[in-house]
């Protein structure tokens, strides 16, 4: 009898810790509005819905990063998309936006409260999001704004993840083709999206391609495609700062202290920056 109670026990167990594997089952949140946070990207963001806050992220996808702060990311990301990581950088602000965009009008979360991590003290969950133009994964894969990278999952009433991921597969070499996005770029100055939005033809339903405005992006060095594009002067963080080559703990404390500036050309007021770093350090800013 013990035994018995014992095996009841222990399966109810193991079947609860696969629940929470799994994240439980999945749950529709309707009419979801994008919160404004200053850590939304394009596959991550705070969402309002029934009174509470919540963030999700995306499933299938990646969208590149919006700066500097992880450096090994940004150049994993850059040799996905064979651009420099300047490049990559200004992609990952045109999903931000795209994402905003899409997000800008009532949506839909389907999650199953899966942990995604984060650095948040609110918990992340993973996550699909409808808009009234279809999948954002799907959308940001069409535009050439996301890699096909990170946790997978079959949507609610699909039989497998395979049939998605083949679609998103598709969805990317169709981006590749017509070179928009991220795939327009190819390590050089070029415009972040094309002229003019198409459907995707061969997917099961249409994805509607919505370029971002077009942003010029300069040549760079090869010293330079390690660091972020141009940075704010009076906005930069430390960590942004010493990553610009000729710019240590000492030097990027003393530009702090010596802000605001009228713009990146009172850098020469700072101590300790005479002409030769001046010409060296001014590229990197706006």
């Amino acid at each position: 009898m013990i035994s018995r109670i014992l095996f009841v026990v222990v399966t109810i167990w193991l079947a609860a810790v696969d629940v929470e594997a799994r994240g439980g089952e999945w749950i529709t949140l309707e009419n979801c509005r994008l919160l404004p946070n200053a850590a939304n990207d394009g596959d991550s963001f705070h969402v309002g819905v029934n009174g509470k806050e919540y963030i999700f992220r995306l499933y299938w996808v990646d969208a590149p990063e919006t700066d500097a702060a992880n450096p090994a990311r940004l150049v994993e990301q850059a040799k996905y998309f064979e651009v420099t990581v300047p490049q990559v950088i200004e992609v990952g602000r045109s999903a931000r936006a795209f994402a905003g965009d899409k997000l800008s009008e009532p949506f839909t979360v389907t999650t199953r409260m899966a942990n995604a991590m984060g650095r948040s003290h609110i918990e992340r969950f993973y996550a699909f999001v409808q808009t009234k133009d279809g999948d954002l994964g799907e959308q940001l894969i069409a535009n050439g704004l996301a890699r096909i990278h990170g946790t997978s999952a079959a949507q609610p009433g699909a039989s497998s993840s395979a049939a998605e991921r083949q679609k998103l597969e598709q969805l990317e070499d169709e981006a590749k083709r017509r070179k928009i996005g991220g795939w327009g770029m190819s390590g050089q100055p070029s415009s972040v999206a094309s002229a003019t939005p198409q459907p995707f033809p061969n997917a099961s339903h249409s994805i509607s391609v919505t370029p971002v405005p077009a942003t010029a992006i300069r040549s760079t060095s090869k010293s330079e495609r390690l660091f972020p594009a141009k940075i704010d002067i009076n906005t930069a963080t430390e960590k942004e700062l010493r990553m610009i080559p000729g710019i240590g703990p000492v030097m990027a404390a003393r530009i702090i202290a010596a802000r605001p500036f009228r713009s990146a050309d009172d850098l020469k007021k700072v101590s300790g920056i005479g002409d030769k770093k001046y010409t060296k350090i001014r590229p990197y800013f706006q």
